[in-house]
């Protein structure tokens, strides 16, 4: 057994006691440690690559998946790791999210990138704000990755929260894409969804898509997708919280601008809807990093909302005429094979786990992947 498989089975049972303890020390714990554990996760020797059944294999975009699941954004944040998704059997490798500037994250009461877990409800909050070294950097170290095949590199970018205007932070994104086509990345995901930093977007409550938001994907279209000279498709992930009746909007947009998918989605903040979905054990940690922090909540909380978002979306592209392969990722509380059953069954093309992957760490070490899709 290896140390980082050792450590999570220990933290398996160490987190509800941590918890139970004091949420505010847990946070003080958890904040530091996350990174710790996965550096060394990124850096673990591990020989051969788990084998996971060919039905799940997937060409999209004319690109070749070793499965239909691999990790969210925010995992593997600076190019680290991509030898160990690729020995796990990940289907794919995805690093960042990156900015075109440099960002700390966000820090508050002396706690950097804010993190805490709740155990017994299969699910996480955190409050990072997108630290990150910045797409030069990023592009620098996808370049020094040993690349194999059935693993294809993709990188998540965002627009500059802190950019002087519209205009800043769509260049910002069209010159990170022309960073990352320039390196062995096969795709790209723009996050128009994180709920840590001040955003444009916001797809809940209203009866139109954000007009800034929009504005900004035209931009790229224009200055990028139309401009492209190799195939290296774009998708776009919008927040879990987006209102279901936004999604045909949304969609028009991104098929009409020449966009290659969407995912659903992001984190939620949707607090109200999502406390009556968390065990009672789990209660008092996540009252005090709501009150304290906010902050972004993912896990198996969000798989209805994920899922319904998902098969709303291929439900309307089916009466769209939709003339470019357009794919549809889903994104949040994927965690079993009840979930990839329930995403097969509605035509989502690919699925990315964030807390289910810790989850199922814990659970079956290294072997995760094939364990999950066995």
């Amino acid at each position: 057994m290896s140390l980082c498989t050792l450590m999570a089975t220990a933290d398996k049972y160490l987190r509800p006691a941590l918890n139970g303890i004091s949420p505010k020390f847990a946070v003080r714990v958890y904040s530091p440690g996350r990174k710790i554990f996965l550096k060394m996760l990124a850096n673990e020797s591990l020989d051969g690559r788990s084998v996971v059944p060919e039905k799940y294999r997937r060409t999209l975009w004319g690109i070749d998946f070793y499965s239909t699941l691999m990790n969210s954004a925010g995992m593997f944040k600076h190019g680290e790791g991509y030898e160990t998704a690729f020995r796990q059997g990940a289907g794919a490798y995805l690093c960042g999210t990156s900015t075109d500037k440099p960002r700390l994250g966000n820090a508050k009461f002396g706690v950097k990138t804010p993190f805490i877990s709740y155990p017994y409800s299969g699910a996480s909050s955190n409050w990072m704000g997108l630290p990150n070294f910045g797409h030069d950097d990023l592009a620098t170290r996808i370049q020094k990755i040993e690349k194999h095949s059935l693993c294809p590199i993709g990188v998540s970018l965002s627009p500059q929260p802190d950019a002087d205007s519209l205009e800043d932070s769509a260049a910002g994104v069209v010159r990170g894409l022309n960073i990352f086509d320039k390196t062995q990345a096969d795709f790209a995901e723009i996050n128009e969804s994180c709920p840590n930093v001040p955003h444009d977007v916001a797809c809940g409550a209203k009866n139109a898509p954000d007009a800034n938001m929009v504005a900004r994907l035209e931009i790229i279209s224009r200055e990028f997708l139309k401009k492209r000279n190799r195939n290296f498709p774009v998708i776009v992930k919008f927040s879990n919280d987006t209102d279901p009746m936004l999604v045909p909007q949304l969609l028009e947009c991104l098929v009409s601008l020449g966009f290659d998918g969407v995912n659903f989605g992001n984190t939620s903040t949707d607090y109200d809807k999502l406390h009556p979905l968390f065990e009672e054990q789990d209660l008092p940690a996540l009252d005090y990093f709501i009150k304290n922090f906010g902050g972004g909540v993912s896990g198996k909380v969000l798989r209805h909302k994920s899922y319904e978002l998902c098969y709303t979306a291929l439900a309307n592209l089916k009466t769209m005429n939709v003339p470019q392969e357009f794919r549809v990722v889903r994104t949040g509380g994927v965690a079993e094979y009840s979930d990839i059953e329930k995403s097969e069954h509605v035509g989502v093309d690919l699925n990315q786990w964030f807390t289910g992957y810790f989850e199922a760490f814990a659970e079956y070490g290294h072997d995760l992947y094939t364990q999950i899709l066995k």
